[in-house]
């Protein structure tokens, strides 16, 4: 076989693999939005391939919201850690004791990056629930939120600025309304929905 076919095939083998591995990274990605990973989280496909099961992260949550995912969403998967965000919220500690401990480096916290700069979830205000867009005065979430702009209000009433927002859940954490008025998403739903 001639060098220019050899290179040819090379370079088809090369494509070949990067789609494949699109592919796996994309079905990955989508079924990552079903669970949210702890502060300073490497991308899916590399957390699960690094990712011990050590539970060190664990046991180093001073708020204990961080727990292994169960067998039923796959044994690849499987005790692997991530946040209870639907009953509380990440208190986002400054020294980070769950990257902290990691070994594996699949949390991991670049040299100054405060936490309260980073997204580990979407965090969406739901107005129909929402007590002061129905009347009554509320604001339990008010004092709670612990990350500058990150939650305004316009005559009384909350408004989330994606643009500074953490996705911590603090503020689902306090809300009173039942069902709560603030719903929290991964961070890979927008990533699929944007398709990157």
């Amino acid at each position: 076989m001639d060098i220019q076919r050899r290179q040819f095939f090379r370079r088809l083998a090369g494509k070949t693999t990067d789609t494949a591995l699109k592919h796996v990274e994309a079905r990955i990605n989508d079924r990552a939005k079903r669970w949210i990973r702890p502060p300073f989280a490497i991308n899916e496909l590399e957390f699960l391939l690094k990712c011990t099961r050590c539970n060190e992260c664990i046991s180093a949550c001073p708020y204990h919201i961080i727990f292994s995912l169960p067998a039923r969403h796959g044994a690849d998967v499987a005790g692997t850690p991530a946040l209870d965000l639907l009953n509380n919220g990440c208190h986002l500690c400054e020294d980070t004791p769950c990257v902290t401990v990691c070994q594996p480096h699949v949390l991991f916290r670049p040299p100054d990056v405060s936490p309260k700069h980073i997204r580990i979830a979407y965090a969406h205000l739901d107005t129909s629930q929402c007590l002061p867009y129905q009347g009554p005065e509320c604001g339990a979430c008010a004092a709670v939120c612990t990350t500058d702009n990150a939650l305004a209000f316009t005559n009384d009433k909350p408004i989330i600025n994606q643009d500074y927002c953490t996705g911590c859940a603090l503020c689902r954490e306090v809300c009173i309304t039942e069902p709560k008025a603030i719903t929290i998403s991964s961070i890979y739903t927008h990533i699929t929905e944007q398709g990157t």
